[in-house]
């Protein structure tokens, strides 16, 4: 008696179990029956397809608002940033190492490349220190001012492929981001400075690192499809006695109305980057 009492209701949780998935005399899957189970998967398919066309919807409208020429709203970003090539902000070579400082090397000509002769021939000459300024319907195709690489003289790879990096006296190019319609007053001019206690000596380029109003306004990326950045270009001019320090290096745009000194962002008008020459 005792045994048969023990088996019952091992017998019944497995009965009751497997009735829980699927129960035979009921015809229910998982506690639903088949009509039940076709409704609520009826009513998710209703569901997330009304959600999709919404979603659909919503985008449609927005992208019918937006111009391909010029962006709606410009207030965020009224000042530009300030960028510098290699694409570093911590340079460290040994410059009796080729494979050492051949990175920044690299990143460089790469970079110069869009600024041949034979890339920026199809621009037409402009006056410098006059705004390029170009009147006519957004969708019209604006013409770019060229900048050849030669006017970086010594770091404009021509010379010295090497960028000063095997004589312990490296090129940093700077450049501003682009801001559609920008035209800075006054004459705008890179100016770096190291923070130690005595200065280094700096050679930029071109014309002691001023930046031509030609070169304004940008008109945006699908208009002014052959436009390229001016650059500066600043040759460190890092003696002995600072091989082997951490040299911090900020550059700014002076000389104009670009802000250069909001706290809240350390690149608007300004960057700073750390150099360091090991013999």
């Amino acid at each position: 008696m005792a045994n048969t009492e023990d088996k019952a209701p091992s017998k019944e949780n497995k009965s009751s179990w497997k009735d829980s998935i699927y129960n035979p005399r009921t015809g229910e899957l998982m506690g639903r029956t088949a009509s039940s189970w076709a409704l609520i998967l009826l009513f998710y398919l209703v569901f997330y397809c009304f959600l999709a066309g919404l979603f659909a919807l919503t985008m449609w409208v927005l992208l019918f608002t937006l111009d391909d020429y010029v962006p709606k709203y410009r207030d965020r970003v009224p000042y530009p940033g300030l960028v510098i090539r290699p694409n570093s902000l911590d340079i460290s070579f040994n410059k009796s190492d080729p494979l050492k400082y051949a990175q920044y090397v690299q990143h460089l000509e790469k970079f110069l490349e869009r600024y041949n002769d034979s890339a920026q021939e199809k621009n037409e000459n402009c006056i410098s220190g006059e705004f390029y300024l170009q009147d006519g319907p957004i969708s019209m195709v604006r013409r770019a001012c060229p900048f050849r690489r030669a006017l970086l003289s010594f770091c404009s790879g021509l010379s010295d492929t090497n960028y000063g990096y095997q004589e312990g006296k490296p090129c940093v190019i700077l450049k501003m981001n682009r801001i559609i319609g920008l035209k800075p007053d006054g004459e705008p001019y890179i100016n770096c400075t190291v923070k130690k206690d005595h200065p280094i000596q700096m050679y930029y380029s071109p014309n002691n690192g001023q930046i031509d109003k030609m070169f304004f306004p940008y008109y945006g990326k699908k208009a002014h499809e052959n436009y390229l950045q001016p650059l500066v270009a600043v040759k460190l001019l890092i003696t002995k006695e600072d091989y082997n320090k951490e040299l911090t290096v900020e550059c700014r745009i002076d000389g104009s109305n670009l802000r250069n000194n909001d706290e809240r962002d350390k690149f608007l008008g300004r960057v700073t980057f750390r150099v360091k020459v090991v013999e």
